[in-house]
């Protein structure tokens, strides 16, 4: 095809493609952002110590991660319907109707043990019993302390003063020990550092919950598990018995409008970081949607249900982003392309071949007027332009499939010239 009629036929169909390819980029959806604010505790915790987990890996995919300190779960949530930050780990249980309203979960990434140690020497038994208790609950705004609170509220009555006290988890451990207090409460990772060292002291002994399911069935977002003998130390045999447990189901939260490829990334950094096995279970149990008390978007739900999505498991995060978008190009492109190259071969061919017909038009009025004058002289001139006719047409540029159409053109001017020298005088008659 020469290049001059490739973009005859052509080059309208490349501007209606281009049009077209204008106006998808224009309705898909937007890249998604290079960085995001992840809302991760206070430094030396265990949300600060998975939050750096998760910012090294998402930088590893194209993500900067800036870690923002916290309070804790209570600001968490604050920060994350202010649009402070874009991800958090929140402790379940403590979203409100506005929270669900804001933010969105994408799964339960682990158990959060609510941990209550008493002196040795105090009676009590069960966490009932720590009403007239000199109990800390957590300092004021902290998950411990709605959590507290609320099993509180379960176990009925309004607690007395005594047993709310708000001192954090550093000094509650530190009043425990100095018998400034008779119990106090934590909910914690079993790897804080202050649970450890309350588990191996012997001044202080760890409560169990016997009604662990009971409450576990009342409240959304607990759970009810088991510190199995001697999990924590083998040798030292501690505990020295299977201790039974309420749990808070930590959540990886984020605002409602957070990028789909984000939250994608996300889901696929906490399968990396979550299913690994812990004191309270096996490995591949988290991330899960059990126990979160907060909505969940129809890509987590299907996340969980399917796993990642076919581009997710193949290609790199910002190559399956792309083509994950690209999807909206690809549709209506692909419906402009198809009807115009079926088109385009047609519409060539005629315009080829219009090339050629349209001398016939010339070729017979030629003849026309040459048969109705006599023999000799006077069709001379009609001889000429027969002659320059041939000229023009051998000029001609067409393809090779196209050339026995052309030489044909060629004959039948021949052959008119021929005709004319040859026959009388004939008037109304064409080939």
């Amino acid at each position: 095809m020469p290049g001059r009629d490739f973009w005859k036929i052509y080059g309208p169909l490349i501007v209606v493609a281009l049009i077209g390819f204008i106006w998808a980029l224009s309705a898909m959806d937007p890249a998604p952002p290079k960085s995001i604010r992840f809302a991760a505790g206070a430094p030396g915790g265990a949300y600060y110590a998975y939050a750096e987990r998760y910012q090294r890996l998402l930088e590893e995919q194209g993500i900067e991660v800036h870690l923002v300190d916290t309070q804790g779960s209570i600001d968490n949530l604050r920060m994350l319907e202010a649009g402070e930050v874009d991800v958090a780990i929140v402790q379940g249980g403590l979203a409100t109707a506005r929270d669900a309203e804001l933010l969105r979960s994408a799964g339960g990434i682990f158990e959060e043990p609510f941990w209550v140690f008493v002196r040795a020497d105090h009676p009590a038994q069960s966490f009932g019993e720590l009403r007239d208790a000199r109990l800390s609950i957590g300092a004021e705004g902290s998950g411990t302390r709605a959590l507290a609170l609320s099993i509180q509220q379960q176990y009925g009555g309004v607690w007395p003063e005594a047993a709310r006290q708000s001192l954090g988890s550093t000094d509650s451990q530190a009043a425990l020990f100095a018998g400034e207090i008779d119990a106090a409460a934590f909910a914690a990772s079993p790897g804080a550092a202050y649970i450890q060292a309350l588990m191996r002291s012997g001044e202080v002994r760890l409560l169990p919950f016997d009604r662990a399911e009971a409450l576990a069935r009342r409240e959304e977002a607990l759970s009810a598990v088991t510190l199995i003998r001697g999990v924590i130390d083998v040798g030292a045999d501690i505990p020295v018995g299977d201790v039974p447990l309420v749990a808070a189901i930590a959540q990886l939260t984020v605002h409602r409008d957070i990028h789909p490829a984000i939250e994608a990334v996300l889901l696929d950094t906490a399968m990396l970081i979550h299913s690994e096995p812990s004191l309270f279970n096996k490995g591949g149990q988290f991330p899960n949607m059990t126990n979160v008390d907060l909505p969940v978007s129809k890509q987590v739900a299907r996340y969980y249900q399917d796993g990642p999505s076919f581009l997710r498991r193949y290609f790199p995060f910002s190559v399956a982003n792309f083509l994950d978008r690209a999807w909206v190009l690809a549709i209506p492109l692909l419906t402009l392309a198809f009807p115009l190259v079926r088109a385009a071969p047609p519409i060539y061919r005629w315009r080829v071949r219009r090339k050629i017909y349209v001398w016939y038009k010339d070729l017979r009025e030629l003849e026309a007027q040459g048969r109705a004058l006599p023999k000799g002289s006077a069709r001379i001139s009609v001889e000429k332009q027969l002659e320059r006719l041939q000229v023009e047409v051998g000029k001609l540029e067409v393809p090779l499939s196209y050339t026995d159409d052309l030489y044909r053109l060629r004959s039948h001017i021949e052959f008119v010239k021929q005709l004319l020298v040859s026959h009388e005088p004939v008037t109304g008659v064409t080939i």
